[in-house]
């Protein structure tokens, strides 16, 4: 038996179940949004993280990577025991035809299993639904929870896009707002340098006192480690 996994989140670089083939490529119907509550990973229930979950489109395509398990119900069920517990805050598991690059119109493999949320506040109390593209940003740059930061998820997500060659301008745009919000933060933090009191030692140097050239902005990280 085999069983394939589309991965279009944290998957992509960082699977964490055992797997036998990883091939890149997209599906059809559905694009990336950050509307998905996290509280246990990235974010926490007073703070949640935003995480990118999938809304149908029929006019888009998702890139990310397939990831197939071979080797028996076994195998399986442990990667999919892993997954259910990663992925808890998806309530619905959906199968997807699968497309490579190279051939964009026949499915490579279809029967796919996709992990997504339903979009509805009522039904999934994981959902958060959309937000001015300034509000998501703010929440992003500021949540955290036991598996690290919410920033480096995204930064970490617009890494692996431009890795396997897939930039995307949604993910670039909100990372830029994020990168915007840390800096902004970082300046505001900054402590106005007093002059140094008069010294009845003439000759005291002052080369040690810091000047307010010198003092930077904070540059955040755009990688770092993840779950």
């Amino acid at each position: 038996m085999v069983m394939w996994v589309f991965g279009y989140g944290s998957l992509v670089w960082n699977p964490g179940f055992h797997y036998d083939e990883k091939v890149l490529g997209f599906i059809k119907g559905y694009k990336r949004v950050f509307d998905l509550a996290c509280i246990d990973h990235r974010g926490t229930p007073e703070h949640p993280a935003r995480t990118c979950t999938l809304e149908k489109d029929e006019e888009a395509i998702c890139w990310g990577a397939a990831f197939c398990v071979r080797g028996g119900p076994e195998e399986e069920r442990l990667a999919m025991e892993y997954l259910e517990r990663r992925e808890c805050e998806y309530d619905l598991k959906t199968c997807v035809d699968f497309y490579k690059e190279d051939d964009p119109l026949k499915p490579s493999v279809t029967g796919v299993i996709v992990f997504t949320s339903t979009p509805d506040k009522v039904s999934n109390k994981y959902y958060l639904g959309p937000a001015p593209l300034e509000d998501m940003a703010r929440q992003i740059a500021t949540a955290n929870g036991p598996c690290g930061n919410n920033r480096d998820y995204l930064f970490l997500l617009e890494k692996a896009m431009h890795d396997i060659g897939h930039e995307e301008d949604y993910v670039i745009e909100l990372a830029n707002e994020v990168r915007k919000v840390l800096a902004e933060s970082s300046t505001m933090k900054v402590t106005p340098v007093k002059e140094p009191r008069a010294s009845r030692v003439s000759n005291k140097s002052k080369s040690n006192v810091p000047t307010a050239h010198q003092i930077l902005p904070y540059q955040p990280e755009a990688v770092a480690t993840t779950i």
